[in-house]
């Protein structure tokens, strides 16, 4: 089995599960940018805290990819959790998590990890899976101008994202330890989110629904992103990436058990390729 991969896999289950928080974060009514701050303020002293418990805060060159990934996750997750007020948590996600096909390109190109056919049937397999969950909702939208401004939003989100996790590989590249490199991301990223709802709203105050639901995506995004740093220091980033940004199978999943979000035979055959590109990325 490909080293890494049940890290990585543990890192698909908890961002997937985040991705959920997110939009019943966004149906609960909290704004975007109010939703990052609360997670940013709870997600930067768990951070610094797993770093001191671990014995792993330190400061060497490799952080600096750290306070890097800090920026483009900010620029991700502010379009992702605006994109999820116009668009269902089942069509949003997935684009979302396409952020692989960044990340491998990276890779691939600037790094020399070889295409193995394994690799490229997982990837293939991937993508499919993405389309098909994709053609599932397209009658589902709200409407024409909110349908065109989620997809603007989360493209953007899902291409932030995949720099930020090839910063990851290039942080555990250079030897970094998850605690150290986790924390520069969350230094980044607390000034930032903060920032933003101050130029916002000229207000620090949040609504307690907001440390809610920050609160449940610090927690899983912090065990999220060390399992997925974990891993990248044992394994290759075009395959170890892919699986853990293939948590909109989780997020597809709940949304048809428990959100009752139209299933269709399209979106099953979906979950299926899924699956056998997880099969393939394993042994890849």
């Amino acid at each position: 089995m490909t080293p890494g991969f049940g890290l990585a896999l543990g890192a698909m289950v908890c961002l997937g599960l985040a991705d959920v928080v997110y939009k019943h974060g966004a149906a609960a009514g909290v704004k975007p940018h109010q939703f990052l701050m609360a997670q940013a303020w709870l997600f930067a002293p768990a951070t610094f805290f797993y770093g001191f418990v671990t014995g792993t805060l330190e400061f060497k060159p490799y952080v600096l990819w750290g306070c890097g990934a800090g920026v483009f996750v900010f620029i991700a997750l502010i379009n992702f959790v605006r994109a999820l007020q116009g668009g269902s948590v089942s069509l949003i996600a997935p684009i979302f998590r396409l952020s692989f096909t960044v990340t491998t390109a990276l890779a691939v190109l600037v790094l020399a990890e070889p295409l193995t056919v394994p690799k490229l049937i997982g990837l293939a397999a991937a993508f499919a899976a993405v389309w098909l969950l994709l053609g599932g909702e397209a009658g589902n939208a709200q409407g024409q101008g909110a349908r065109r401004s989620a997809l603007v939003r989360v493209l953007i989100a899902m291409a932030a994202m995949g720099v930020a996790n090839f910063f990851y590989k290039l942080g555990a590249g250079a030897g970094g330890v998850p605690g150290a490199f986790v924390s520069g991301q969350a230094a980044v990223f607390l000034p930032l989110a903060t920032a933003y709802v101050w130029l916002t709203d000229r207000s620090l105050k949040l609504p307690a629904v907001a440390w809610r639901h920050g609160g449940a995506t610090a927690g899983l995004f912090l065990v999220g992103v060390v399992l997925l740093f974990a891993s990248l220091s044992r394994g290759e980033a075009s395959v170890l990436v892919p699986v853990s940004q293939m948590g909109f199978m989780v997020t597809a999943a709940y949304g048809v058990l428990l959100l009752r979000e139209p299933f269709t035979a399209r979106k099953g055959g979906g979950l299926l390729l899924a699956l056998a590109a997880l099969v393939c990325l394993a042994f890849s």
